[in-house]
């Protein structure tokens, strides 16, 4: 049996890469359609190597006998437009920010809480942080051994996390730079070209950053509420990949050896840790992968039950696209797609947000 399913933000970096997961990995498809703004609205977009998609317009596209919707166009976009999704029974997928912490919006991994599709009350799922998918995959089998109790993370997250104008804005200060032209800044605070910026989202009142604030209250939802979260989210000069220097203190005595073991065993992670020259997984060599990759395994002397490693994965990939993709997976293996099932009746639509 196959789905009709649309792709919403399809012309954005993350629509294009959720098209082409869904065709690589051959999810159950009847029917396909790409929507965006209408600006876009006969663009093509690829589908897989031989299909070529002719974009439509979302405002004025029909849900109705629609199964799934994928949605990455942003979070005021998602915010009108979801719910008139969900209350034609489309089920929602959504990569933006806006639903992650409302009540009856489950925000899953499907490595890490893929049960709690079943409470999508509003037809609405959410997709985590970029930087907190890859660190939630690391942390859960991890958690289950040792029951951790504090995370003290730092990223080091890639220019594409903010789009393509991120990526855009380092290529040309990096050309810029060997030619001497002056920098222009207009998507980071500061010149990302041979720099870091410790800076991400706005800033909150207790001088947390909003991204610092998304990992502390995405983690409790996912995976535990009582975990304790600091982040420090730092941008750096890369263009794919998130990296992550984790530091968890546990409530059981760290055993390094069975930490491997669980690692090892579980599910989208890989471990590469030689601990010799290069015996460890950078960015660069994430790119395009579906894995979480775990190196620098070591015990933290400092705290009681402590331990420490670096992560690493395709933000574009398990932080947007491809976690979107693997939460259809799982509606599918659950049988909570269609319009046979409880999350695919029609649900009623809450109040829209006021026009800008």
């Amino acid at each position: 049996m196959g789905y009709k399913v649309a792709v919403v933000g399809a012309t954005g970096a993350v629509g294009r890469e959720i098209l082409r997961i869904l065709a690589e990995r051959n999810f159950p498809i009847d029917e396909i359609v790409a929507l965006a703004s209408a600006r876009s609205v006969g663009r093509e977009v690829s589908f897989g190597d031989k299909k070529v998609l002719k974009v439509q317009n979302l405002e004025t596209f029909d849900f109705g006998g629609w199964d799934l919707a994928l949605f990455s166009p942003g979070g005021a976009v998602s915010a009108k437009y979801a719910p008139r999704a969900a209350a034609k029974g489309c089920i929602v997928v959504d990569n933006t920010s806006h639903f992650r912490m409302e009540p009856g919006v489950p925000l899953v991994v499907p490595e890490v809480n893929a049960s709690a599709l079943k409470k999508a009350r509003r037809g609405i799922i959410a997709n985590p942080n970029c930087s907190t998918a890859q660190m939630m995959v690391a942390l859960k089998p991890l958690h289950d051994l040792f029951d951790i109790q504090r995370v003290v993370v730092s990223t080091y997250q890639a220019v594409s996390g903010a789009g393509k104008s991120g990526m855009d804005e380092l290529y040309h200060q990096t050309k810029g730079s060997f030619v001497h032209d002056a920098p222009e800044v207009s998507q980071f605070t500061k010149q990302i070209a041979f720099n870091v910026i410790p800076h991400i989202d706005r800033f909150m009142d207790d001088g947390a950053t909003k991204e610092e604030w998304k990992m502390t209250v995405e983690t409790r939802k996912i995976l535990d509420p009582d975990i304790k979260v600091l982040a420090t989210c730092v941008r750096v000069p890369v263009f794919i990949g998130h990296s992550e220097a984790i530091s968890i203190e546990c409530a059981k005595p760290i055993d390094l050896d069975a930490a491997y073991k669980a690692l090892r065993a579980a599910p989208g992670v890989i471990v590469r840790d030689e601990r010799e020259d290069g015996g460890y997984v950078t960015p660069l060599e994430c790119v395009g992968d579906d894995d979480t990759y775990i190196s620098r395994l070591r015990i933290d002397p400092t705290v009681e039950n402590g331990l420490a490693f670096w992560c690493v994965a395709d933000n574009l990939r398990k932080g947007a696209a491809l976690n979107a993709v693997q939460i259809a997976e799982s509606l599918d293996k659950q049988k909570l797609l269609g319009p046979d099932t409880p999350l695919g009746k029609p649900v009623e639509r809450p109040e829209e947000p006021p026009e800008d």
